[in-house]
């Protein structure tokens, strides 16, 4: 090979070094896949922006060093099992999991793949995890206790229409927690000394037929019961509170910033931070099977001040004081 001069050398030593760092870049790892899939829309940008939330705290920023692969449902149940099936094919390195369809979903698809979900229901009852403190499995994440909480919003409902004898309850019948959420009121009804109806609605053209049932049951209140369908419509059932004057109470924000009176829950933002934060975790190594199901930490009670004022309601100041927000 003949000599090279300086330049020449210089010239070469330059170009390899141009070279290096695409050769970095071809042999650095590929960035870990979350896929995060959902059958709802309802408040879905604030879900995600927590959940990204979640992801950061532990160090995944999407983009950067990991990257998310969206597949939404819109509403339609029956398409989850098939956008399941394009995230294994991606290849997702982990799945994130929001609401019962979309984790039962992941849950038919692999017992492989790590899953890190959102559900409002009892998780063991729905089959999900055999242990809340030892889930096993390729599953663990947040529960939000809609159903536990039910009762809960009947007490809240009867501080703030004292006067009504006679409450009902909205229960979607097509909902594995349907009968749990029916007895659980009952008896809390019993306990409140009020008489309670229970009415159906499984899906949105029934809605108008049960608030116009209402006063023919003479009942002064309603619980809407915890189900997918509910949060979907939530602003249109608080429209329906407002043109037929019941107080009613549900677990979603939306459904009172559309007139509804109140709401009480777990915070939905602060359980997909939650399912974020186990995302990350999973991707740095922890078994989804060694991760206790989570509760979230945070519940919101909102009352519409307006509605109640509209319907002829004093609510108790002690009541005001402890909503985290009131709606003027």
């Amino acid at each position: 090979m003949p000599d090279l001069t300086r330049r020449e050398f210089i010239t070469l030593l330059g170009g390899a070094a141009a070279a290096w760092p695409l050769a970095a870049r071809a042999q650095q790892p590929a960035l870990p896949i979350i896929g995060f899939i959902s059958g709802d829309l309802s408040g879905l940008d604030d879900r995600l922006n927590a959940f990204r939330t979640g992801l950061s705290e532990i160090g995944y920023v999407d983009g950067r060093n990991a990257a998310i692969e969206y597949r939404l449902a819109e509403g339609q149940s029956e398409r989850l099992p098939a956008l399941m099936g394009d995230l294994i094919r991606v290849p997702a390195t982990i799945i994130a999991a929001g609401g019962l369809p979309a984790v039962l979903a992941a849950k038919a698809a692999t017992a492989t793949l790590p899953i890190a979900f959102y559900v409002g229901a009892d998780p063991i009852e729905m089959g999900i995890v055999a242990s809340l403190n030892r889930p096993s499995g390729n599953l663990t994440g947040v529960t939000g206790l809609s159903v536990e909480l039910v009762p809960k919003r009947l007490e809240l409902l009867h501080e703030m229409v004292p006067t009504a004898t006679i409450a009902a309850l909205l229960v979607n019948p097509t909902n594995p927690n349907a009968a749990r959420q029916t007895r659980e009121l009952h008896a809390a009804a019993l306990t409140l000394g009020l008489k309670l109806h229970v009415l159906h609605a499984s899906n949105e053209r029934d809605f108008e037929a049960v608030f116009a049932s209402i006063a023919g049951l003479q009942a002064g209140a309603l619980v809407i019961g915890a189900d997918g369908l509910f949060i979907r419509h939530g602003k249109e059932l608080g429209a329906l509170t407002v043109r037929h004057r019941v107080p009613v109470i549900f677990q979603d924000r939306a459904f009172v910033a559309a007139g509804g009176l109140a709401s009480y829950g777990a915070s939905i933002t602060d359980a997909y931070r939650l399912v974020g934060v186990y995302t990350g975790r999973i991707l740095k190594g922890e078994k989804p099977g060694d991760l206790p199901v989570q509760a979230p930490t945070k519940y919101e009670l909102t009352i519409n001040l307006k509605t109640a004022k509209a319907l002829g309601l004093e609510v108790p100041p002690s009541l005001l004081a402890r909503a985290d927000e009131v709606i003027e």
